[in-house]
């Protein structure tokens, strides 16, 4: 008999051929391949509609011939929205890329500024990446604040969880 048979991602078989529980949960990892493509398609997808909605408010922008302070506030607030859907799509690619390293191919290369050698690093990025999405959200309601609602009230509450992650 064999000391032991190496299977794949570190899995090591003692004790001869590998059955087929071993050889199966060995490869259950590759089922991780179906949040991979989900997240980045779905990443795609967004990026893409974002695109064209942008595209439709400089359009709308431009067709109704009007260039004012209040015109150029809906446009801008738009924007702020389209840049929270662009950093949603953004965190559903890193969720992607970071499945697809850890579970799939772990000598796929990453963006320098991208390290994820477990869990806890793809969770911290996601927490990251949720903060940065709540302070799009805060911003876009400054923004289109009228002095009517509780704004503060509003940021302590974005914030209050916030804090509890970093």
């Amino acid at each position: 008999m064999r000391p032991g048979v190496a299977l794949s991602h570190g899995v090591v078989v003692t004790g001869g051929r590998p059955n087929a529980l071993q050889a199966v949960l060995a490869s259950s990892r590759k089922i991780t391949l179906i949040a991979v493509v989900g997240t980045l398609v779905g990443s795609a997808a967004l990026l893409v509609y974002e695109v064209f909605v942008i595209g439709e408010a400089v359009l709308e922008t431009i067709l109704r011939g009007s260039l004012s302070p209040k015109v150029a506030k809906v446009l801008a607030v738009r924007l702020i929205e389209a840049l929270d859907v662009f950093l949603i799509a953004i965190v559903a690619q890193i969720i992607g890329l970071g499945l697809y390293v850890l579970f799939i191919d772990d000598t796929r290369p990453l963006p320098a500024w991208l390290k994820i050698s477990n869990l806890d690093d793809l969770k911290s990025q996601l927490v990251r990446s949720v903060i940065a999405v709540l302070a799009v959200l805060f911003m876009r309601e400054a923004v289109t604040w009228d002095g009517q609602r509780d704004l503060l009230g509003f940021g302590v509450a974005l914030a209050s969880p916030c804090s509890r992650c970093t």
